[in-house]
């Protein structure tokens, strides 16, 4: 058992995940106690301990120069503690490269740039280099975007043909729902035909429809949503137009055909892995050869934008099976590759039975040669992301040939765009051109609006989803 505790809840957020990168399998208590003599205080199993003095940070007026003070702190100490560095040093975020965008629009230069991710955060220096060159291309990507005028859509699907044990997120297995996916689609259009008609006379720029898996829909239903979104729209300032297929078991010759009917720039075909036995482990119910079957179906049918998914670190797999499943990927040449570390949450099968994964062993190498395979195909970075208890503190890096890199992607790490999102689960994020002061007194130019996660809940209460984006557009 590690124990952190603090005087103070702000310290809290940044201690345990620090903490939990380093000992990624530990059990770990928290604590806050206002009456405790040290600001901070962590101890490890076997009993080593660490304390901060609430004096030493009377020097920082700003409190998030304070919190920064102690994360560092107790980084570099756990560091010198299990004689290890983290690839991403002391950052807890999700999005590294929006830092490093601030730091670009602020006039930093690469080595700048670089120096005070290494200096301020302990990120290393290949980290920082790869951070830097993929804002650089994030930015080039978002400068033909409509900030003002512009818009994205998301549409999500919450099904998929199985659950696998490493997911968590908002989706629902397809057996349960399969007699309801009609009502599903009926709330789902009107919300994109609300969304439609508000966002009228405003430039949309990219859609993306995922999930979940959207091609758990049979066809005539992908006929009947793609039909909606054909009538609502304009595509006349779209950029991209993806469509997540995702699962091979899910892909038919009839579901491509429709939607190779209408203006889809971008498909998704993940397999995940290449190993028939971890596909086997973690719930995936197709094979290997399913993947490269539904893959050249999608080539003979003209889709020439298809990306892939694979995760690193998976249960059971080394850094062997990896570089089989890089050199099967490298034989059908997507033209974009995401290059996935596991993440374990609480809420996927494996968070839930607690199940023990070596979170180090093999990733970096994983990682690499996911680099260098997305190298050999003329795949360039051009997006990146972290998430909560992700393996070996590393990350999530989108690979992509010059001219077919995922907007979309970019979009949501960057919040730069307001996107507008309908259905179970589904996340707006309505971008401001001034901050505003929130009920919790809060200042941000940044506001979400959740949709309800429970499809049941969701097709009663979809007027009110409806209802409450409408309060906030355009304003």
């Amino acid at each position: 058992m590690i124990e952190i505790s603090s005087k103070d809840t702000l310290y809290m957020y940044n201690l345990y995940h620090i903490t939990k990168a380093f000992f990624p399998n530990a059990e770990i208590r928290q604590q806050v106690d206002e009456g405790q003599e040290p600001l901070v205080r962590l101890k490890l199993e076997g009993g080593s301990c660490f304390c901060i003095e609430e004096g030493e940070i009377k020097e920082f007026t700003d409190r998030q120069d304070g919190k920064r003070f102690v994360t560092k702190k107790v980084y570099d100490w756990l560091s010198q503690k299990t004689g290890r560095t983290l690839a991403w040093g002391m950052l807890t975020g999700v999005r590294p490269t929006k830092l490093v965008m601030q730091k670009i629009e602020a006039g930093m230069d690469r080595e700048e740039i670089i120096k005070f991710l290494s200096e301020d955060y302990g990120v290393s220096d290949g980290k920082a280099l790869l951070g830097w060159e993929i804002a650089q291309r994030e930015k080039a990507l978002l400068e033909q975007l409509d900030y003002v005028d512009g818009y994205s859509l998301y549409v999500g699907i919450p099904f998929c043909p199985s659950i696998c044990s490493y997911c968590s997120f908002s989706s629902s297995p397809l057996e349960k729902w399969k007699d309801h996916m009609d009502s599903y689609l009926d709330a789902l259009c009107r919300e994109i035909t609300a969304i439609g008609k508000a966002a009228s006379g405003k430039k949309l720029n990219t859609i993306y429809i995922g999930g979940g898996t959207p091609t758990t829909l049979e066809a005539y239903q992908l006929e009947r949503l793609l039909g909606t979104i054909d009538a609502v729209f304009s595509y006349e300032d779209l950029k991209e137009f993806t469509v997540e297929a995702g699962r091979p078991d899910s892909i038919t010759r009839e579901k491509l055909e429709v939607i190779s009917r209408y203006p889809v720039t971008r498909i998704s075909i993940n397999p995940q892995t290449m190993q028939q036995k971890t596909l086997d482990a973690v719930g995936r119910r197709h094979t290997v050869q399913d993947v490269k079957d539904v893959f050249q179906l999608a080539r003979s049918l003209g889709f020439d934008n298809i990306n892939m998914d694979l995760i690193a670190g998976l249960p059971g797999e080394d850094a062997a099976d990896m570089q089989d499943t890089l050199r099967q990927i490298e034989e059908l040449a997507p033209d974009s590759l995401t290059v996935h570390a596991l993440a374990i949450k609480r809420a996927a099968k494996f968070g839930q039975e607690r199940k023990e994964i070596n979170l180090h062993s093999g990733i970096e190498q994983m990682v690499r040669d996911g680099a260098d395979a997305a190298e050999r195909m003329g795949l360039v970075p051009y997006y990146l992301y972290r998430q909560k208890n992700i393996a070996g503190n590393f990350e999530n890096v989108g690979y992509a040939k010059v001219d077919k890199a995922g907007i979309y992607n970019i979009l949501i790490m960057e919040e730069k765009q307001t996107i507008l999102a309908a259905g179970a689960g589904a996340s707006t994020k309505i971008v401001l051109p001034e901050k505003i002061q929130m009920a919790n007194g809060k200042k941000t130019n940044l506001v979400r609006i959740e949709n309800v996660k429970d499809i049941t809940e969701y097709l009663s209460r979809i007027d009110e989803m409806i209802e409450r984006k409408g309060e906030w557009l355009w304003r």
